[in-house]
């Protein structure tokens, strides 16, 4: 949205010509490379402190580990899963698709309420996009001004030398990358495991190694904000979630328009004037090269570059900053102050609740599961007034440690349970156990041809850790 200079701010002139196209597009299809400037300021300062935490976070936790187990594991190809150090198996399954669906809901709704902050301070293609591959290439190529020259000028003895360090340097990093990727696959103790033994005796695990070198060379070296813009189905989930009460980075268009070059000592608002100078400084910083006066788009990333540069610009000609800030639309066309609505809060307390109960799921799993089976196509026999079933035991040890199990039938009372070996089983952590017993009842306790059974498994201080309920057969009887 823009207004005629000289003219009043409120009075608006539609020219939304820029939502047809993709700002890092020409008109023919040819990609515009962006060439951002180095952003600087208090925002900036905020997001190095929290990048340096969450590289801190991805680097050092696949060597975190919490009661021996690695602190997160998705090995799909061993089926080990490991979530905060607590293992998961098949049978957990459920908790992990409950938890995906709890994670879904949690983003839908904080998106509603806080935006694309996530984009913009915790992606990981933001962060190592913005905070490790663009840092690289300033220090090589210098600031916009000397990439945009660098980039026209002729392929001379500089740039050659470089581009080929800055290529270099991006193709080490994406190797490192993907080397600690693995590490949360398989565990840090077999990647460096292979890595000893070398590629001969690993051929393709070094091929898979390679192919996602390249895959994360050709997005931070080549595809970039390409990812954000057009492969994310995030920014285009947003156009669907946010509302006129969504926190984002917003143009104040009604302080700021119609827009005009600054002159020393005007009066620009007897002018007519707004406070944007039209110094396209909030442009040039942009990592996905929109124009964030034309109001919300879906190629911003929040990444506040904007705000920092708008502030700055602010300070040098003496204009109150937040010309571009963190605030809502509807705080934007009232020109109120930002409140953290009721709204917000109840939304902020159920997005930790949500938390509080994926935090449940993944815990509250006990240390043990039993499952006891009677085999396909066996039946009960009846010896000396006794009916007697098999089963079939599966026993999970959850736990790292070493548990000494025994089994008990709940109900109903008076059972005898024979065991094919010894009566304690000894079972490790971690270890799945199967095994055969056989369960008797007195022939007169046996009321029904499919009575109901409870069997619990107790640890050696008579702690019942696992029931399980199934049924004990016997003959048909005809009640009276």
């Amino acid at each position: 949205m823009s207004t005629e200079p000289g003219s009043s701010p409120f009075v608006e002139i539609e020219n939304d010509t820029f939502r047809n196209s993709v700002g890092t597009m020409d008109e023919t299809g040819k990609r515009k490379w962006v060439f951002p400037r180095k952003p600087k300021g208090k925002y900036t300062n905020y997001r190095n402190y929290a990048s340096y935490a969450m590289l801190a976070l991805f680097f050092g936790l696949p060597f975190v580990k919490i009661n021996g187990n690695p602190f997160l594991l998705i090995n799909v190809i061993d089926r080990r899963f490991f979530i905060l150090g607590q293992p998961f198996y098949l049978q957990d399954f459920f908790i992990l698709a409950l938890g995906a669906v709890t994670s879904v809901i949690f983003v839908m709704l904080f998106t509603v309420v806080f935006g694309r902050i996530f984009c913009g301070w915790l992606c990981p293609q933001t962060l190592f996009m913005e905070m490790v591959f663009r840092k690289i290439e300033y220090w090589i190529e210098g600031d916009r001004n000397k990439q945009m020259k660098l980039d026209r000028q002729e392929w001379d003895a500089e740039k050659i030398r470089k581009r080929l360090l800055k290529w270099s340097a991006f193709a080490f990093i994406s190797l490192v990358i993907a080397h600690f990727m693995f590490m949360y696959i398989v565990g840090y103790e077999e990647v460096f495991r292979i890595m000893a033994e070398g590629p001969e005796n690993h051929s393709l695990k070094f091929l898979v190694m390679i192919f996602f070198t390249l895959t994360f060379y050709f997005v931070f070296a080549w595809l970039r904000e390409q990812v954000c813009t057009l492969v994310c189905p995030y920014g285009r989930l947003q156009g669907v979630l946010i509302d006129k009460q969504t926190i984002n980075v917003y143009y104040d268009f009604k302080r700021g328009e119609g827009r005009s070059k600054w002159r020393n000592n005007e009066d620009r608002k007897a002018a007519g004037k707004g406070d944007c100078i039209d110094c396209h400084q909030c442009v040039v910083v942009c990592p996905t090269g929109i124009d964030i006066r034309n109001g919300q788009q879906l190629e911003c990333v929040n990444c506040t570059a904007c705000i920092d540069a708008c502030d700055e610009v602010m300070d040098k000609v003496g204009l109150p900053r937040g010309l571009v800030r963190y605030a809502t639309e509807a705080e934007i066309e009232n020109q109120d102050s930002f409140k953290f609505t009721s709204r917000m809060k109840a939304t902020t307390v159920f997005l930790a609740l949500l938390i509080g109960f994926l935090g449940f799921l993944m815990y509250d799993r006990g240390s043990m599961e039993a499952k006891f089976i009677k085999p396909a196509g066996s039946t009960f026999f009846i010896k000396d007034d006794k009916i007697t079933n098999t089963f079939i035991y599966t026993l999970l040890n959850k736990s790292n440690e070493k548990k000494i199990l025994t089994i008990k039938v709940l109900t109903p009372v008076n059972a005898e349970i024979n065991y094919f070996g010894s009566e304690k089983i000894i079972l490790k952590g971690d270890e799945i156990l199967k095994g055969n017993i056989n369960i008797t009842f007195p022939e007169k306790d046996i009321k029904f041809s499919k009575q109901n059974m409870v069997i619990g498994v107790f640890d050696e201080k008579g702690e019942m850790l696992d029931s399980f309920e199934t049924t004990f057969e016997g003959p048909f009887k005809l009640l009276l």
